[in-house]
């Protein structure tokens, strides 16, 4: 079979698909006109979840379960936006790994508000002026993101899903030739995590490494500026129309942030793999046990804990703390019920949403 023959089958496969998809559409918006009838939320993560594990049991073909999700989460999106538009914010820049995490899970259609701040997104979200709210939460280098800690403890919002990020970052320039170029642009926190990179390839030549406030940044000045370059996202570097010279520079190849996708009075049904966030303000924690106590109840019902992180209190001149706990199970499980109960207002419940990780 020639070239041209290939090619026909691939367009006549392309047809169908096509078909196919503004049949599913349709089905679609009659499910967001039941959704408006029932006043029902249209993100549906554990719903989405669902789909992409049937489908990745019943796939015998060349597609990996990343190229699955890949195909699917923008048509999850794409459906969305069909059944009722939402608007998404996001830490900017544009070309910001948020950005970045936010399109992985809301797909390259959606409405995007780009804000400056956690603190913004947090506003943005509690005011309406946007559903969903994408928030960096830790990263497996640097760990927590304290701000959105601290936010989460203060706002009366929810958290509607969590999304994992491989961060790669890129080296990108106008020129081929690593030795025309004089000035290597990015965050300071890049320049760390990429500096065998750069000692491998750079060490003999007198490079000035120019710290921005962002990587979207430094991708702009490579366009603009002659004999410099950038380490940045894949997604800078696309939006700014930069070649990428090398790619997955980075001194380590595990490094993942994890983001959060935070709304307003948002609950999600239960699914067989749930994480909940709760914060716990437990009192008398300057008294022997408190703590332990408090662990020991989970422990006791077979809840796995997967993550405690304290925070300063901030009242008075004493050293005292609150909490961040997470763990698996849904809050409407009964043992986690039996704990919620027993601690009451002590704990504030942030969301049960499907594990990602």
């Amino acid at each position: 079979m020639d070239l041209s023959e290939l090619r026909q089958r691939i367009d006549a496969l392309d047809d169908q698909l096509l078909l196919l998809l503004n049949e599913r559409m349709e089905h679609v918006k009659a499910v967001g006109e039941v959704k408006r009838a029932q006043k029902a939320i249209i993100y549906r993560p554990e719903r989405e979840k669902q789909i992409l594990d049937r489908l990745t049991r019943q796939n015998n073909g060349l597609l990996s379960r990343s190229a699955i999700e890949a195909i699917f989460l923008e048509i999850f999106a794409v459906s969305r936006n069909l059944e009722l538009p939402e608007r998404i914010a996001y830490l900017g820049p544009e070309g910001s790994f948020t950005h970045q995490a936010a399109e992985s899970r809301f797909g390259g259609m959606s409405e995007y508000l780009v804000l400056p701040t956690i603190h913004s997104i947090f506003d943005s979200v509690e005011t309406g002026r946007a559903r969903f709210g994408v928030v960096p939460i830790e990263n497996n280098q640097e760990g927590m993101v304290g701000e959105t800690v601290d936010l989460l403890r203060e706002k009366e919002l929810h958290i509607a899903a969590e999304a994992y990020l491989s961060i790669h970052f890129a080296f990108a320039s106008q020129f081929d030739s690593l030795t025309q170029i004089r000035r290597i642009y990015s965050k300071d926190i890049a320049f760390r995590q990429c500096s065998k990179f750069l000692r491998e390839y750079f060490e003999d030549n007198r490079i000035e490494l120019i710290p921005v406030e962002s990587t979207s940044k430094a991708a702009k000045l490579a366009f603009n500026e002659p004999d410099s370059a950038a380490i940045c996202s894949h997604i800078a570097a696309r939006l700014y129309g930069v070649p990428v010279l090398f790619d997955n520079i980075g001194d380590s190849d595990q490094n993942r942030t994890r983001f959060l996708i935070i709304s307003k009075n948002f609950t999600n049904q239960k699914s067989q793999a749930d994480k909940t966030t709760i914060i716990a303000n437990l009192p008398n924690t300057h008294k022997p046990g408190v703590l332990f106590d408090f662990l020991k109840d989970f422990y006791d019902r077979g809840i796995n804990l997967t993550k405690i992180e304290s925070r300063p209190l901030r009242q008075g001149s004493s050293f005292r703390y609150w909490f961040l706990v997470e763990f698996e199970g849904h809050y409407e499980d009964e043992a986690i019920r039996e704990i919620l109960a027993k601690y009451g207002n002590n704990l504030k419940v942030l969301g049960s949403y499907v594990r990602t990780a």
